[in-house]
């Protein structure tokens, strides 16, 4: 949390913060984030309306401020009721209308799927579906087992089909585009992991659990959300449709990146559909916590049957023993002692989560309207800070007294040390970007881990994280933990943790293949040939200003002159792919809306000539010793050259830069 942030929470926690102190733009950390945290229970202010107000009027309008929102909305329930709920900013910038949580629409993105989920589970109480039944018999097209395993709804809603990540079409640019079964039929996925073994988060699973619901009950999947979960618990300001019916578009929040550019972005297309396509309000949303909280009940409406509640808020799969995982869609987020699960949802504008505290019949939504400032940690960091305020206001525990660090800490640390990949990626033809985007666990002398970029404090520093057990980690001054698995020769798999959601694991990368080794040796290749490239223009120059000649043999001219064109188309594919890279970084819609397959198309065929040009450097190198004319000095300087060509193919070749896909 940040310090401002962090500062505030205290005084709100503490004294219930005046508006007008919480439009401050510092605040310093208080002693009260500690008094709050760990003081006994009996200590917690009672969670009623009137307390809920304090607290979130003290701490949104300050949060929308310093993160640059235009809008968000809160609401809390508990024992079946609305306890707290309200909007907060602004809805619609230009003509200053306040966001309203009866009235104003949010998009919720993946939280979406909970719905869908939902609708799995109806199906399944009727007969229709069953958990543990091969999905190729509800479908019209053909997924391929591994190795003569099926997938499963099961596995579907644990996301542990084994799936790639896709994300070419997730946001398409126009209605026309949108078809559920088309797009399933032509995105298929590569599995890249045996079914229940490996989660990795899958839009793309939904959209199929999505579809199946549709064939089982013979309606379309947004008419079947409609009529049966939506009309039954009163959500008569939510749908799945795109774009907005009339009755419901003039009710829809703009979406903006920031508010300080005031620019309203077009409405979002999701696809599939049942992946994250949901609008719906806060008022609304509440009602579907409460059916969830009440064992499937919602005033007069019964959704699901108590026994099938229980089951869907069961645990399905744990990336390791005593860590979150997945119940039936729900992930595990347990915190402060309190069994809780929940779901978030990101589209490029809107950013919510969904919490609920199962022990204590009690559930949290936030939605907000902006990208917001990506310097003062996104929307990400402001969700996670007011929930676990909230949790630290009205739920507190102590913070876990930091054992002894085993005898085996510093060999562990040691043992668990490298590079590591998510498991929610795509290999079919992302393996740069893969690379690009690798996490680095580094050992302490003193037997603590650090794991940067990603597990860090809000100044950009890295937590650290100290052994409490074999091959599992607890935050220092923290709640939070992290464990590793090995397999049966004690060789580390991945690692898990609960900073994050338990969407995905990290999984284990040899040294060849990981950013500490590739990145380097890269650059240096790079660099070694721009050298020969700006010395194999000077000496051009050099020899047209003072009319010289370079005295070769005719074989050695030629292959001279194709090495030094191959050195150029290495340098320019590599460095292509690199300005690729950076831009989809800043314009993520080439990827979302598919239009970054043709420059990869471009250089994937500019890359099979950087490969020839790699194979015409070495014949050079070769000729330069075979020939026998040249200096020891430029014989070695051509022999380095075909080192860093050859390191580079090597480089195009495993990174999948002649690989011709684009199923991104």
């Amino acid at each position: 949390m940040n310090r401002a942030l962090r500062g505030l929470v205290a005084l709100v926690a503490s004294v219930g913060l005046s508006v007008a102190m919480a439009q401050s733009t510092a605040l310093p950390p208080s002693p009260a984030v500690n008094a709050s945290t760990n003081g006994p229970a009996a200590d917690a202010p009672a969670l009623t309306q009137q307390d809920l107000g304090s607290f979130f009027d003290g701490l949104m309008p300050y949060a929308l401020r310093r993160d640059d929102i235009a809008g968000g909305v809160v609401v809390v329930v508990k024992d079946g009721k609305v306890l707290f709920t309200r909007g907060y900013g602004y809805a619609n910038l230009a003509t200053r209308t306040p966001v309203s949580s009866d009235d104003t629409l949010f998009r919720p993105g993946s939280t979406s799927k909970l719905f869908t989920w939902t609708a799995v589970m109806q199906l399944v109480e009727q007969g229709k579906l069953s958990l543990d039944r091969d999905v190729n018999d509800y479908l019209d097209f053909h997924i391929p087992a591994w190795h003569g395993k099926p997938i499963t709804l099961r596995e579907l809603m644990t996301h542990t089909a084994g799936f790639e990540d896709v994300t070419r079409g997730l946001m398409p640019a126009s209605p026309k585009d949108l078809n559920l079964q088309r797009y399933l039929k032509d995105r298929l996925p590569t599995r890249i992991f045996p079914p229940g073994k490996i989660v990795a988060y899958s839009n793309y699973g939904c959209g199929l659990a999505g579809y199946i619901v549709q064939r089982a009950s013979g309606e379309p999947f947004a008419q079947y959300i409609e009529q049966h979960i939506l009309q039954p618990l009163g959500m008569s300001h939510s749908t799945f449709a795109q774009p907005l019916p009339p009755a419901l578009a003039p009710l829809m929040s703009k979406g903006y990146l920031r508010a300080s550019d005031g620019k309203p972005q077009p409405f979002e297309l999701i696809d599939p559909p049942p992946a994250g396509a949901m609008s719906t309000t806060a008022t609304d949303m509440a009602k579907f916590m409460i059916a969830q909280l009440q064992d499937g009940r919602y005033g007069d409406a019964q959704i699901l049957q108590p026994a099938t509640v229980r089951l869907m808020h069961s645990q399905q799969y744990a990336p390791a023993p005593g860590m979150p995982g997945f119940d039936l869609g729900f992930y595990q987020e347990n915190r402060n002692g309190l069994r809780i699960i929940g779901h978030a949802g990101d589209t490029m504008l809107f950013h919510s989560d969904l919490h609920l505290l199962l022990d204590k019949d009690v559930g949290l939504f936030l939605s907000f309207n902006s990208a917001g400032n990506p310097t003062a940690g996104g929307t990400l960091t402001l969700r996670r800070a007011i929930f676990h305020a909230f949790l630290d206001r009205y739920f507190p525990t102590p913070l876990p007294v930091q054992a002894p660090a085993p005898l085996s800490a510093s060999a562990d640390a040691t043992k668990v040390a490298g590079w590591y990949q998510t498991s929610r990626r795509n290999d079919s033809a992302m393996r740069l970007f893969n690379l690009l985007s690798q996490f680095h666990v580094a050992a302490s002398s003193d037997g603590t881990l650090t794991v940067s970029p990603m597990l860090s404090n809000d100044a950009g520093e890295p937590l650290r994280w100290r052994e409490v057990a074999p091959l599992k980690y607890r935050e220092m001054n923290g709640r939070d933990r992290l464990s590793f698995v090995a397999d049966a020769d004690g060789h580390i798999r991945y690692w898990t943790t609960t900073y994050i959601a338990p969407v995905m694991v990290f999984q284990r990368v040899s040294a060849a293949r990981s950013k500490g080794t590739a990145m380097p040796l890269a650059g240096l290749s790079l660099l070694i040939l721009l050298t020969t490239l700006a010395t194999w223009g000077l000496g051009c120059w050099q020899r047209h200003h003072y009319r010289a000649t370079l005295e070769l043999l005719p074989a050695l001219r030629r292959s001279r002159l194709f090495s030094r064109l191959g050195a150029l188309t290495l340098f320019v594919d590599l460095t292509g792919w690199l300005v690729l890279g950076g831009t989809i970084g800043t314009h993520p819609t080439l990827l979302l809306q598919g239009t970054a397959a043709p420059w990869m198309t471009a250089l994937y065929v500019f890359g099979v000539v950087a490969l020839l040009g790699a194979l015409a450097v070495v014949l050079h190198a070769i000729n330069s010793w075979r020939l026998g004319s040249r200096s020891m000095r430029v014989r070695l300087g051509e022999t380095l050259l075909a080192l860093a060509a050859l390191y580079l193919g090597w480089f195009i070749l495993v990174f999948g830069l002649v690989s011709f896909n684009t199923h991104f």
